[in-house]
């Protein structure tokens, strides 16, 4: 490992501050940063604390406003160079507060009325309606939403003065030339806004019935699906001579193989495969655990990616990685879908608009079908918990539709 040393300085305190460069430069090169990256990360670092000497600032813990000004007036890092010399100054700042060196910022204001709303609702989704973090960013925007429209219409803030007229005409502004999954979606996140106001006292009637509700078929289209030779196609696309290429296949098989979620993939932590009984838990929605079987292809393409790429020190315990530094653990499901869409790119393969990853849930339920499998089977390995999950996917099955269907009739006789 190596040591970075900075010069010494006559101030006891810029001296503390001096003295981290080199452990703070220790982990970056363990966060997988290249050795170009840690020279300018190191070079930035390096021309911010002879900076503050120069200025006679030393003595006087550095903040975000400062290094601010540094890289206005002094950084003489290239352009390429900038954004990392950006970043470095940034951790370095909140490695120091970390080991309690500097004061943590300033803290905010005393939360406003609005604010505290907000907090209360979130609180609300997540403890009694067991809303994961993401779905609470298609509820959470309506609050302030509704609250400037409130402030603006009615010069209120005062969700007390919510009555039927106003709320009809929040909803038909907000829902203006918007397609039919958003007003769906907007018009149920305020009735679970107002169902929570009535609830917990902040309104006195329940106006949830004032919103009007939006038609929607039951089960309208038939699930896009992959054939198996595309699956196939899309499986061959990784390249496993390296590390990118090793983990988007492992990634790709769990979705193929056991049909997992974006997110279930995400939350896979390595604790969770069960080399020695063969099996693999999932962490699906609403917080259930299920064990499945950890087919052998599945879990080869695992060990081979833990092994060659996995097997470095992370702070984290989630499986997927990312292959740039800072090797933190993929977040999001859009970074599942992104694999899944350069895959299927590679490949050749068409996709439905705004669909990537559950296509392969979809094709594993059809090929299920095919096989003879039951719904309820279908419905076991998916980890559906409502019947009506699973009962989109008798569509599929073509055949067996077409031996009860019933003949048409036709002017003059049946056809």
């Amino acid at each position: 490992m190596r040591i970075y040393c900075a010069r010494p300085s006559s101030s006891p305190i810029a001296n503390v501050f001096e003295s981290q460069l080199g452990p703070f430069m220790a982990e970056l090169e363990v966060a997988g940063y290249c050795p170009s990256a840690l020279i300018t990360k190191r070079s930035a670092l390096r021309q911010f604390l002879g900076w503050r000497r120069r200025r006679k600032r030393s003595d006087r813990e550095p903040d975000e406003s400062e290094v601010s000004l540094f890289l206005r007036r002094a950084c003489k890092l290239g352009p390429r160079q900038y954004s990392l010399g950006v970043t470095a100054l940034s951790a370095f700042l909140q490695h120091l507060r970390r080991h309690g060196l500097i004061a943590s910022p300033a803290p905010t204001p005393s939360k406003t009325p609005s604010s505290a709303l907000w907090d209360a609702y979130a609180d609300f989704l997540r403890k009694e309606k067991g809303l994961a973090d993401r779905s609470l960013l298609a509820y959470l925007p309506l609050v302030p939403d509704l609250l400037g429209y409130l402030a603006k219409e009615h010069r209120t803030r005062s969700v007390r003065r919510l009555n039927a007229s106003i709320l009809r005409a929040f909803l038909f502004d907000r829902i203006r030339d918007r397609s039919c999954a958003y007003v769906r979606l907007f018009s149920a996140s305020l009735r679970s806004f107002l169902r929570f106001l009535y609830a917990h006292g902040y309104i006195l009637h329940d106006l949830a019935a004032a919103v009007p509700t939006v038609r929607r078929w039951a089960q309208p289209d038939i699930p896009r699906l992959l054939t198996r030779e595309e699956v196939d196609r899309v499986l061959a696309t990784p390249d496993r001579t390296c590390g990118t290429g090793r983990r988007d296949f492992a990634i790709l098989l769990l979705l193929a193989k056991l049909g997992l979620r974006s997110s279930e993939v995400l939350l896979l932590e390595l604790g969770d495969i069960r080399w020695r009984t063969g099996e693999i838990l999932i962490r699906g929605k609403g917080q259930r655990q299920d064990l499945l079987p950890l087919p052998q292809d599945v879990g080869r393409a695992l060990a081979d990616y833990l092994r060659l790429d996995r097997d470095g020190p992370s702070a984290t315990r989630r499986v997927f990685l990312r292959t740039n530094a800072p090797r933190v653990a993929l977040s999001g499901p859009a970074s599942i879908g992104h694999i899944v869409r350069r895959a299927m790119a590679h490949a050749g393969v068409h996709r439905p608009h705004r669909i990537a990853a559950h296509l392969f849930r979809h094709s594993l339920a059809s090929r299920m079908l095919q096989q003879g499998a039951h719904l309820r089977d279908i419905a076991e390995v998916l980890r559906h918990r409502a019947p009506s999950s699973t009962e989109i996917y008798a569509k599929i099955d073509l055949r067996s539709l077409q031996e009860v269907v019933r003949p048409w009739p036709f002017p003059g006789g049946v056809r």
